[in-house]
């Protein structure tokens, strides 16, 4: 009767040490995979619970998410309100960061070339199509550029990064906006697709004379060249902390419903013009409530010990006021 005890004692504590060390599932941004990795690195030392994200593009992740086939999905391309409605999905900011073009030009270091919005539009709708462009070269006068065919690397997949970037495409150009507009997924007018932020970043870095836009911790970890940017205030500015956060300081989450806000192209002249935020997705009545409340657990544990590792990697993490009202979302909308 006593072994019988002890055997059962032995597998309630099993169980119960297996229930806490559950793994989280999510899938989605490529945008937040550097930095959600370092996290998850963290909190696996420290909880024993694993996190398996999939890093598969913004639309993958909104379309998991809403099959349950993971606990939360990852998108840079924020739903709106109704639409989270009729899914019956929570939403929230979970990190800030920025999206800069690199390019592959031999001699051209990184921070060497000034780009504006409106050559950008034009390089990535094949109006520009070398280097060498008067457009060009006006932005650059100093700067000794070849007469070399450009090479535009685009997303191929579904991807917040590509909303972001055609969102701010579509606000400096009236004849982007008018002809290809702004989309997780768009119909480029020029260049070759690649997947993910990974596939880009391997894409620009192999490929002489190419263009693309990518993530800067991507930018950052392949040491690719990325350019400088002149923002809506006409000032030149590098992609630096400070202007991320010069960017983001605008944000008015707490009058956003559903936290639906798009960044890029913000005033003043120390902002980088396109700044974008990761949204986290999840059920408010998730079918496995468990998975739902360690899953809040790993994002509670971001938001309070992960800010240096978002720095580190010059991402913004979210001022502390927004995170106490995302909390407060967490509690009234999520049953778990």
């Amino acid at each position: 009767m006593n072994l019988m005890k002890i055997v059962v004692a032995a597998g309630l504590v099993a169980a119960s040490t297996s229930a806490y060390a559950a793994d989280i599932t999510g899938a989605g941004s490529t945008f937040i995979y550097p930095v959600l990795s370092k996290w998850a690195d963290a909190y696996k030392k420290e909880s024993g619970s694993g996190v398996n994200y999939q890093s598969i593009g913004s639309g993958a992740g909104i379309k998991q998410i809403e099959a349950k086939t993971v606990t939360f999905g990852a998108t840079d391309a924020p739903l709106k309100p109704d639409q989270l409605e009729k899914d019956g999905l929570a939403q929230w900011p979970m990190i800030m960061g920025a999206i800069v073009p690199v390019v592959n030009i031999e001699g051209i270091k990184p921070g060497d070339m000034v780009l504006d919005g409106q050559a950008l539009a034009d390089i990535f709708q094949g109006k520009i199509t070398k280097w060498d462009d008067a457009a060009i070269q006006k932005l650059n006068p100093n700067l000794k550029l070849p007469s070399d065919a450009i090479s535009v690397v685009h997303r191929a997949d579904a991807s917040g990064t590509t909303f972001n970037f055609t969102d701010y495409l579509a606000k400096v150009s009236a004849d982007w906006k008018g002809k290809v507009g702004s989309g997780t997924a768009v119909e480029w007018p020029a260049g070759v697709g690649a997947k993910g932020n990974e596939g880009v970043s391997g894409n620009v870095g192999q490929t002489k004379d190419s263009i693309g836009y990518v993530e800067y911790a991507y930018a950052k970890q392949n040491k690719l060249t990325y350019t400088k940017l002149v923002n809506k205030a006409g000032k030149t500015v590098d992609p630096t902390n400070d202007a991320f956060q010069a960017a983001a300081s605008n944000a008015d989450w707490m009058h956003a419903p559903g936290y639906y806000l798009i960044l890029t192209d913000q005033p003043g002249d120390k902002s980088w013009p396109i700044v974008a935020s990761t949204f986290i997705l999840m059920h408010k009545d998730a079918t496995d409530k468990a998975a739902s409340q360690e899953a809040l657990k790993f994002f509670k544990y971001s938001f309070d010990k992960g800010g240096k590792m978002a720095e580190d990697l010059d991402y913004i993490p979210m001022p502390d006021l927004v995170v106490k009202q995302i909390e407060k979302t967490w509690s009234s909308d999520i049953k778990s």
